[in-house]
């Protein structure tokens, strides 16, 4: 999107999670009502659910808040994960569905993470630490969507290549949308699979992907 910047990007992403969530609801009534009642193992309360996706404003904290709620569960006791969450890493599922799960109970925006563990074209914050993305995190699956405001400084962007050891003229066609300059611009993924498990309350992926694919099976 030309003229964007993170927050019309976050503003964009949530509309559009509730758009698909609200169809769900208006169109498929009745298989939300199977999935929810009638089909082995279906979540109970799946609606209310995500009726409360709809009723509320998304939480919106930055990864260092992220980082620093979960370090703060665990050392009062409240949780224990596989990996400790430290500032710098990626953050795992079980860190994003335990902030969205157990301490807000709805999706949550993470913005601002490290620019270290994200791609060179993602636009880096003034702390020169950070840069200007976005998740959607979501009770039950994680990240449903990712996105940033891309960098439009040509300067900054061929110094990212060199600091993430990628040949500046190898990418000398993407370099050149902005030699000659650029606007803010942004934009965003959702992972199809993870949202109709949301939407569904399905547990397993393999369960909603529409084109499955088994070992020995694949002829080309």
């Amino acid at each position: 999107m030309c003229f964007a910047d993170l927050y019309d990007n976050i503003d964009l992403a949530e509309d559009y999670l509730k758009f698909c969530v609200h169809y769900a609801l208006e169109h498929c009534a009745d298989d939300l009502e199977y999935f929810e009642q009638g089909f082995p193992g279906g979540e109970a309360g799946l609606r209310d659910r995500l009726r409360n996706v709809l009723d509320n404003r998304f939480v919106r904290i930055t990864y260092t808040q992220g980082v620093e709620l979960l370090q703060q569960a665990v050392a009062e006791g409240r949780a224990q994960f596989q990996i400790y969450p430290e500032w710098g890493m990626d953050l795992g599922s079980e860190h994003e569905r335990y902030i969205t799960e157990q301490i807000y109970k709805m999706p949550v925006v993470m913005t601002n993470y490290p620019k270290d563990i994200k791609a060179f074209y993602m636009r880096v914050d003034e702390d020169g630490r950070t840069v200007r993305a976005m998740d959607v995190l979501v009770p039950k699956i994680g990240e449903i969507i990712g996105g940033s405001q891309r960098e439009e400084r040509l300067d900054v962007l061929e110094q990212r290549c060199r600091e993430m050891n990628l040949d500046p003229a190898a990418l000398w066609w993407y370099l050149d949308l902005r030699r000659y300059g650029s606007v803010p611009h942004a934009g965003f993924g959702l992972g199809f699979e993870r949202l109709i498990m949301f939407i569904t309350g399905l547990e397993n992926i393999r369960d909603v992907i529409p084109f499955p694919r088994a070992p020995g099976l694949c002829e080309f």
